[in-house]
């Protein structure tokens, strides 16, 4: 048990504030489960609201229970590492790997793999289910991804993707390839994501300024691939996006929602499955192979949550990815 006796300076602020400031080694989000869980009394009184405020001269006590073992299994999965410390991990994710266990996939995913490569060091960071993971890729998508090892490196990782690079060093850009190109060669897309009404399983492009959650994609033009058509559109183009917000599937339903939708999406670039008959038979083969939404994380920086040293990685287009470019982008004979 450890316990805390508050001062003139945790006045007014919330319960969960003050205990990550004073138990740092503890995450917000691993604080807040053990509020809700019944393991923190004020004044001997059990207090299960985070939000609680804080009165000069209240006794905390905080209770950490034993940590249990993780409900995944660790398993030996190859994992691609990019780079990896005493407190963090970055690896480059692969196509048809899910991050974290979900129903229908409770294994074969990132954190069984970070399991066995890390062992018990994850166990108790950000709950059983996604021990240190502080962002996700679609199953589908390729690319840079950061995993803390620590509820400290946690913490600090978790608070700088909540910002999204607003305010701090944060820097994350995905190179996709979209049917034809948008209408400007760099641009801003905001709107309001949530679910589709028609269709729980898809994000949507909400009208109503009430509904939904405020998004902002930033993509600029890399390069326009294969033949022009009469009106001068590019059959695909590849392009380069920086998020400004972090909602799911945003990047693919901003560019549907502007008429250029990801080359193989199944979710939100159906309608336009007849554009494939303007590729090569090539062109067509390499989409197939392809057989997900052209989609990968190619950069990441963020300032070290321990040592605060700016570190920044970058991959390549993934070998299916790259195929497809080169067979578009190859004059058709």
């Amino acid at each position: 048990m450890e316990a805390l006796v508050t001062g003139n300076k945790h006045i007014g602020k919330r319960l969960d504030v003050v205990l990550a400031q004073e138990f740092e080694v503890l995450s917000r989000s691993r604080l807040k489960q053990l509020i809700k869980s019944g393991q923190v009394t004020i004044n001997q009184l059990p207090i299960a609201k985070p939000n609680h405020r804080i009165e000069a001269g209240d006794v905390i006590n905080l209770t950490l229970p034993d940590l249990v073992d993780p409900d995944p299994e660790a398993e030996d999965i190859a994992l691609e590492i990019i780079f990896e410390d005493d407190d963090l991990i970055v690896i480059n994710k692969s196509a048809d790997m899910v991050v974290h266990p979900a129903p229908g996939h409770w294994s074969g995913t990132l954190v069984n793999a970070l399991l066995f490569h890390c062992g018990a060091t994850l166990s108790g960071i950000n709950g059983v289910k996604r021990p240190g993971i502080v962002h996700r890729l679609d199953k589908e998508t390729t690319g840079l991804m950061v995993v803390a090892k620590n509820d400290a490196a946690h913490r600090g990782l978790a608070e700088q993707f909540a910002d999204h690079g607003r305010t701090n060093n944060l820097e994350r850009t995905y190179q996709a390839v979209i049917w034809s190109n948008p209408p400007r060669s760099s641009a801003k897309i905001e709107t309001r994501i949530g679910r589709a009404p028609n269709n729980r399983i898809k994000m949507a492009v909400l009208k109503n300024p009430q509904a939904g959650r405020h998004s902002v994609t930033h993509y600029t033009i890399v390069k326009q691939l294969g033949k022009q058509d009469k009106n001068g559109s590019p059959v695909a183009s590849l392009i380069e996006c920086r998020l400004e917000t972090g909602r799911t599937h945003q990047i693919r339903v901003h560019m549907a929602h502007i008429g250029c939708p990801l080359l193989g999406d199944p979710l939100y670039g159906t309608a336009f499955q007849t554009r494939a008959n303007k590729l090569s038979d090539e062109a067509n083969l390499a989409l197939t192979a392809l057989n997900r939404q052209a989609l990968h994380a190619k950069m990441l920086g963020f300032d070290h949550p321990i040592t605060g040293e700016h570190l920044k990685f970058e991959n390549d287009l993934p070998l299916d990815m790259q195929a497809l470019v080169d067979a578009i982008e190859k004059p058709i004979a």
